[in-house]
């Protein structure tokens, strides 16, 4: 087993979007607990679980950068790895949403710094894309969606926080990008080479945007009407689409990409429950429901998994 010195060069910024899916659990347990009447309080618990996550990866990857700064560098000018840059200033948006009913200003402060850094990585990351000569088609894959779709998270703690403007203006570059992005990587997964083993569960992250979409819209305009359903059946539909395939993810060998499975299913699973609330409908209940015992599932197989390739030296390792 590799000493922590080794392991430091080549500890991934990708270890971020395990604090996105936790983040998104507990923001699922909580909106579950508060629709089906439950006062268990979990929410609580694995809200303090993603913000230690968070604490624990910033200050390892701080070190990096202090220590290992051309390796940060390498990560940084990689036409895949660039990319999960931004699921730092995601994870600190999405602990804002957490921390609105717990201290306002603490979620305040939290939201401008997520919001600005995000928006810093979306413009350094876009203008890498105009301008990186050696970008080639098999290059993309979903979490391209990370840098500039996650601009959409941003309204979700921004609108209970009075900044309606600025929500609006996050949410518009985020849809913009959906698009774009969208239709880009269907090109190339239907045209081109398949993705690579590794980056396949990164094809749930296609279910995050119109999720996360309805979630910002009907926050921003106080209610659902057509496009806010359209977001949904959209993210409902790939949720779909993506179950379609569970036997063949299932199969595949364990890689820190799975954790790409968590926030996307905690998005669709949160939207399902706000379209309960919207509409009454209990078959969203349901649906809500059965998304969050899945989400409760995947994210306990995927802690035993991360610790057993830990323990293995299979994180963190060259290569």
């Amino acid at each position: 087993m590799n000493s922590s010195a080794s392991r430091l060069p080549h500890y991934p910024v990708a270890f971020f979007t395990m604090v996105m899916g936790l983040s998104g659990f507990a923001i699922a347990w909580a909106k579950g607990e508060a629709v089906l009447g439950l006062d268990w309080g979990l929410h609580r618990g694995f809200a303090v679980l993603a913000a230690l996550c968070f604490v624990v990866h910033a200050v390892a990857y701080s070190l990096k950068l202090l220590r290992h700064r051309a390796a940060v560098m390498g990560e940084w000018n990689h036409p895949i790895q660039r990319n999960f840059f931004p699921a730092i200033s995601i994870s600190l948006l999405l602990l804002a949403v957490i921390a609105l009913n717990v201290n306002a200003s603490l979620a305040g402060g939290l939201w401008v710094i997520g919001a600005a850094l995000h928006l810093l990585f979306t413009l350094l990351v876009v203008n890498a894309w105009i301008h990186h000569a050696p970008y080639e088609i098999a290059h993309i894959n979903p979490a391209w969606f990370i840098p500039a779709v996650g601009n959409v998270i941003v309204p979700i703690a921004g609108v209970p926080l009075g900044q309606i403007e600025l929500s609006w203006f996050f949410f518009s570059i985020g849809m913009l990008f959906w698009l774009i992005l969208l239709t880009i990587v269907f090109y190339r997964v239907m045209f081109h080479a398949p993705l690579p083993d590794k980056l396949l569960p990164t094809l749930f992250i296609l279910i995050a945007p119109p999720a996360v979409g309805f979630i910002a819209y009907t926050s921003l305009v106080g209610g659902i009407d057509a496009f806010a359903r359209v977001l949904y059946f959209i993210g409902l539909f790939l949720t779909l689409l993506m179950l379609m395939e569970v036997r063949r993810f299932v199969r595949l060998p364990f890689a820190l990409s799975w954790w790409a499975y968590t926030f996307p299913l905690a998005a669709i699973g949160i939207a399902s429950q706000g379209m309960f609330v919207a509409t009454g409908e209990s078959v969203y209940r349901g649906i809500g429901v059965a998304l969050l015992i899945l989400l409760t599932a995947v994210i306990v197989v995927l802690f035993a998994a991360t610790y057993r390739a830990a323990r293995a030296g299979r994180i963190c390792a060259p290569g």
